[in-house]
């Protein structure tokens, strides 16, 4: 695989992420053109009123169970999104049964050492083993399945986000956008492209990738594939920067600025949110090892070693395409954030 060479540190880890990361897009690809599973819009509500859909549960179950037979289910501590409160309850039957049927056609990954497809009991436990809580030490896996559902549902930007944090760092980052081509920039949704694309980086290597997604039917990956060095925008100058806004969803919006196709991205959320760290982690290492910068609005790099949230966020995210535009987006953050409270 470009840009991995067999004597890193990491090297398994980020082939079997990209690996599973391409897989997962292919499946998502097919759920989303309703030939597996529910229609793609059929769209549940978790507890908080938060969208959640086969996909993401499917997919939570495949990265979960190929990790685990990968590195050893005692090895493997993954942070992820979903859970399974809404799948276990006594009036899901069919539910479980519609992400049993898509895990299992979109991996057709078999017991160890038997002939039968996974059960909904091993599914429920792969999703389940998603439930680390991060923390300073130690390698903690960090995954949104399906980042942007909404965009997932209407056929817009969605990305499968797959990052490992070591001792808490974020050491590797995998994130496949199925609709993002990786021929051509992206302007607002008109750009989908049913091609897509996968990124990836390695922290301290000064390289990110990014290869484009094969599939056949739907979800079978064509490997290995052809991957490009990506680069961030040369652009220092705010007033150079891109015009039109890229109004897409998730984390997408690292993409397009760790290829280049715009040069500032910045998320101010309400008073008391707090964000996830599965919302940032692959995002932002790709985003720095393809030569950008990603803080909050104070300057301060984003701590992953905290647990499932980033604490200690400074009023919001701040990232750009170099260190020279961060500085100036920096200054003028705290003379608007200054001249606001006059």
């Amino acid at each position: 695989m470009e840009g991995v060479d067999a004597n890193d540190k990491y090297a398994k880890e980020l082939e079997v992420g990209v690996r599973v990361v391409q897989l997962a897009c292919c499946l998502c690809q097919k759920v989303q053109k309703g030939s597996i599973g529910p229609t793609p819009d059929q769209v549940f509500s978790k507890d908080d009123d938060s969208p959640v859909t086969v996909a993401d549960w499917s997919v939570q179950a495949m990265i979960s169970w190929i990790l685990s037979e990968s590195f050893g289910k005692q090895n493997v501590s993954i942070v992820a999104e979903e859970d399974t409160q809404a799948l276990s309850d006594s009036n899901s039957t069919s539910l479980l049964a519609s992400v049993v049927a898509t895990f299992s056609h979109g991996t057709q990954v078999r017991s160890q050492g038997s002939n039968h497809i996974l059960g909904p009991t091993q599914v429920l436990e792969a999703i389940n083993h998603c439930n680390s809580t991060g923390g300073p030490i130690g390698k903690h896996w960090v995954l949104d399945p399906v980042d942007g559902t909404l965009g997932f549902v209407r056929g817009d930007q969605y990305a499968v986000a797959l990052a490992l944090i070591e001792n808490g760092q974020v050491v590797v980052g995998v994130l496949g956008c199925p609709n993002y081509s990786s021929k051509k920039k992206l302007v607002n949704n008109s750009s989908v492209s049913k091609e897509g694309c996968v990124m990836y980086a390695r922290k301290g290597s000064g390289e990110a990738w990014m290869q484009p997604l094969a599939c056949e039917g739907g979800t079978h990956v064509v490997w290995p594939n052809s991957a490009t060095r990506i680069r961030v925008s040369s652009i220092d100058d705010p007033s150079m920067a891109t015009k039109q806004p890229l109004r897409v969803y998730s984390m997408v919006k690292y993409a397009a600025i760790a290829r280049g196709d715009a040069e500032i991205y910045m998320k101010f959320a309400k008073a008391g949110y707090k964000e996830k760290i599965w919302d940032h982690a692959a995002g932002v290492v790709i985003v720095e090892e393809a030569g950008g910068v990603v803080t909050d609005a104070g300057g301060r790099p984003l701590d992953f070693s905290r647990g499932v949230y980033l604490e200690g966020v400074d009023r919001g995210i701040v990232t750009c395409s170099g260190a020279n535009l961060h500085d100036k987006i920096i200054g003028a953050v705290y003379a608007s954030w200054e001249s606001s409270h006059l």
